[in-house]
């Protein structure tokens, strides 16, 4: 059985110009100790996707409905108590800016132990002793020394490894990820990356990586889903959606990555810009964008459907397979570029 099992998500915000369809759909499965990433451009519904999951959307504006199933039990459904009693004990989140994340009038060290003492009855030496073991596993120097210091006396990767810790105190069985490598630079964003691989091979955690990033996909993931206007637009295993992306958007993406074996003095980017949540086009949202769209992109919204004839292949295309497999091959030559 599925770690969190996602059925038809649908997350809606009031706002005085209508309703927001934030979410509208989205299904997908995590697996035990495994790695699924999230991945689309900013707006495209990847973080309110884990939010409405993790019950934190403001609900005097969001309207939820939809199945997110934990070890079997919904959590849309759950009443707030058990929910908080799971937030941070066996589901956690590591959110997006660890400098906003963290409270900077509290040491890192009380923060730690309120972490603990949330969800466990131990003594507080028994939490700043579990504080300090978490701290010297995410690879911070001097923790003996350092637990007692406040959030601004820290550099941003090491922010990002206090918060990978926070959220891995209690041992949690599904780590969710909000971009936990943005704004930093790429020898740190390698180092958190190896070290969340690490510590989910020590915890056994399962992890939703939530990213814009393709190569970190590439890097961590044994799952992905490629979301686009709130929407799952694509979803496989890493290795088969690297192998043979079968939708025009995830096409675009894979293209604007530069490659060390083909050289292009220009890469390939994605005409215009991502549509509109309060009024998404009809049909297939991506037509408006997309260099393959046809008459019946404009009027019918494929369905989620199997794209290579594998059951863990799916895509939303009005594409033929034929056309498919020759733009497949197109972007494994590089030629991908001149095509968009």
């Amino acid at each position: 059985m599925a770690l969190l099992d996602v059925r038809d998500l649908h997350t809606t915000f009031r706002t005085d110009d209508g309703l927001v369809k934030a979410v509208d759909g989205v299904s997908f499965t995590v697996e035990p100790g495994k790695t699924l990433g999230i991945v689309g451009e900013s707006g495209s519904g990847k973080s309110v996707t884990c939010l409405t999951i993790m019950g934190l959307n403001d609900r005097r504006s969001a309207s939820t409905s939809g199945q997110a199933l934990f070890k079997g039990a919904d959590l849309l459904a759950m009443p707030k108590n058990e929910l908080r009693a799971l937030r941070g004990n066996e589901i956690s989140m590591i959110f997006q800016d660890p400098m906003t994340s963290l409270n900077p009038v509290h040491t890192i060290g009380r923060q730690l132990v309120e972490a603990v003492h949330l969800h466990q009855d131990v003594s507080r030496s028994s939490a700043r002793s579990q504080s300090l073991d978490v701290l010297k596993a995410v690879g911070i120097p001097n923790a003996e020394r350092r637990i007692d210091d406040y959030p601004h006396q820290f550099s941003g990767g090491m922010r990002q490894r206090v918060m990978i810790a926070m959220a891995l105190i209690n041992h949690p069985d599904l780590l969710i990820a909000d971009e936990p490598t943005t704004a930093l630079d790429v020898t740190t964003q390698a180092q958190i990356l190896k070290l969340m691989d690490t510590l989910q091979k020590e915890y056994g955690s399962a992890i939703v990586m939530i990213t814009h990033d393709l190569g970190v996909v590439a890097e961590i993931a044994d799952d992905v889903v490629v979301m686009y206007g709130a929407q799952v637009v694509e979803r496989a295993t890493a290795e088969e959606l690297f192998a043979r992306p079968s939708m025009p958007y995830t096409w675009g993406l894979l293209g604007s990555l530069p490659r060390i074996d083909h050289d292009v003095e220009r890469l390939a980017q994605i005409p215009g810009t991502p549509p509109s949540l309060l009024n998404p086009p009809s049909g297939c949202r991506f037509h408006p964008r997309c260099t393959y769209a046809m008459s019946i992109c404009q009027s019918e919204q494929p369905p989620l459907a199997s794209a290579t004839g594998s059951e863990t292949h799916l895509s939303r295309c009005h594409l033929d397979q034929a056309t498919r497999l020759t733009e497949i091959k197109k972007l494994e030559s590089g030629h991908f570029a001149e095509v968009t």
